[in-house]
């Protein structure tokens, strides 16, 4: 039975481009594992906030999130302060999570990042390198990453 990766993710991907993007790595996926998107509401939040508002931000996208997280998945933050991993390590980390049998849920947050009630839930925590990213990019740069590792796994073309 394939391996199951659940990306959960605060924020629609609102432009066309992004949506084609996520949906040809969706297809290409396919081939591999059961991989699934689950999109939560953003809360909506003024341009500045205090840190307790942004708090209050996190938590409420935090609780959604939380709550379509299935039970025994390992669940990975995508978090700035995480792991960085280049793309062969990252594949021998889902390829591990594969041969144990475990499901994978990989977790993005919205603009002002993940909160900490979702950083306790996740054992691992990703970071995609130094720089940040909108959560729309992540997305796409997580899907391509899985991929990526899915083919270098098999010793199939695609990583240079």
């Amino acid at each position: 039975m394939a391996m199951r990766i659940d990306i959960l993710c605060v924020g629609r991907l609102k432009e066309a481009y992004w949506r084609d993007a996520s949906q040809e790595y969706l297809k290409r996926l396919s081939r591999y594992a059961r991989v699934e998107v689950t999109e939560v509401n953003d809360h909506p939040a003024a341009e500045r906030l205090s840190a307790a508002q942004a708090r209050q931000v996190m938590d409420a996208e935090g609780e959604r999130l939380l709550a379509r997280l299935k039970p025994n998945v390992h669940a990975i933050a995508l978090d700035g302060r995480g792991k960085v991993m280049d793309s062969v390590t990252f594949s021998t980390f889902l390829t591990n999570l594969e041969l144990e049998g475990r499901d994978a849920a990989f977790i993005i947050g919205g603009s002002l990042g993940l909160s900490a009630q979702v950083l306790a839930a996740c054992p691992d925590r990703l970071s995609l390198g130094a720089m940040t990213w909108p959560h729309q990019i992540a997305r796409i740069l997580l899907l391509e990453q899985i991929y990526r590792g899915y083919r270098i796994a098999r010793n199939e073309p695609y990583h240079k």
